[in-house]
């Protein structure tokens, strides 16, 4: 017993020191993406760091303090939406992104516009994917789009789309068009970062394999692939010319990475080529036989 809670013990103080190393990756990541290319070139990004930027560039404020200042309603919002740990974190990453701001002497590495959108959105991607992958959000907008979700009938992606359609166009006034635009790069750039962080090249496949040979492929799934499966019972048949014949049938359902997606339908075509296969994309699995990073939602 009293190793099972040493255990245990370890295991949570290994979860906060990974969760800070997150965060504190990702705080850098998002302070140099900001230092280095975006607020030197007048560029913008979505969210509540573009709406930071644009007061910045419009009023001239000092932009570690905008930032956050701009993201303190939101953390308050995170509290009673999500939890007060992740309002406590949150908290944690943008008060330290304000002094990265201020404190860490970034270098300014171009002034080629395509660089910066490219690079710029890159690294801000990166640092705010690293943040969530810590347990927070360096920016609030997502929280906005929960509260926002809950008193209207707008998705969180309309509410998020919204918002950033405004600061696009309020930076298109004031900056121009062609560095809006270019901002919309930026943006488009970060999110798919945040989707590569997050997800990774392990992005799990759920997969159904319907088969006259279920048993064979069943055994070659658990013992080659070592992939824990499921079986559900169906019955196969309903043809057009033949409707009231039908037959007994596993139907097998597992999870695999999408690296193996290519691997698994080879090999079950190999024990049956008229197999019936499909499969979706699934966000996030936990538990199970699955060799993967264990995430935790404190």
């Amino acid at each position: 017993m009293e190793h099972t809670t040493e255990t245990t013990s370890k295991a949570k103080v290994n979860f906060v020191l990974r969760d800070i190393g997150y965060m504190i990756a990702g705080v850098l990541c998002c302070g140099f993406a900001l230092k280095g290319f975006l607020v030197p070139n007048s560029f913008f990004d979505g969210g509540v760091t573009g709406i930071s930027l644009l007061i910045h560039e419009i009023y001239h404020f000092n932009i570690a303090y905008v930032i956050v200042l701009a993201n303190l309603p939101f953390i308050v919002m995170g509290s009673y939406l999500v939890n007060k740990t992740f309002a406590l974190k949150t908290l944690f990453c943008v008060v330290l992104l304000g002094f990265c701001l201020l404190y860490v002497p970034y270098p300014v590495i171009t002034s080629d516009k395509l660089l910066v959108s490219i690079f710029g959105g890159a690294f801000m991607g990166l640092g705010v994917g690293l943040s969530m992958r810590g347990g927070c959000a360096l920016d609030g907008i997502e929280v906005l789009a929960l509260y926002t979700l809950r008193w209207s009938g707008f998705t969180i992606t309309e509410v998020i789309l919204g918002i950033n359609i405004v600061i696009f166009s309020i930076a298109a006034i004031h900056l121009g068009i062609p560095t809006a635009l270019y901002s919309v790069l930026t943006y488009y750039t970060a999110t798919r970062m945040i989707g590569f962080v997050i997800e990774g090249l392990e992005e799990y496949t759920a997969v159904n394999i319907i088969s006259g040979k279920s048993e064979i492929i069943k055994k070659k799934l658990v013992m080659e692939l070592g992939r824990g499966i499921t079986i559900y019972k169906g019955e196969r048949g309903f043809l057009k010319d033949s409707f009231e014949e039908s037959h007994p049938v596993d139907i097998i359902f597992t999870v695999i990475t999408r690296l193996e997606v290519r691997r698994m339908k080879n090999m079950v075509h190999q024990i049956d080529p008229q197999a019936f296969i499909f499969t979706n994309s699934i966000k996030e699995v936990t538990g199970g036989v699955l060799k993967k990073r264990i995430r935790e939602h404190h």
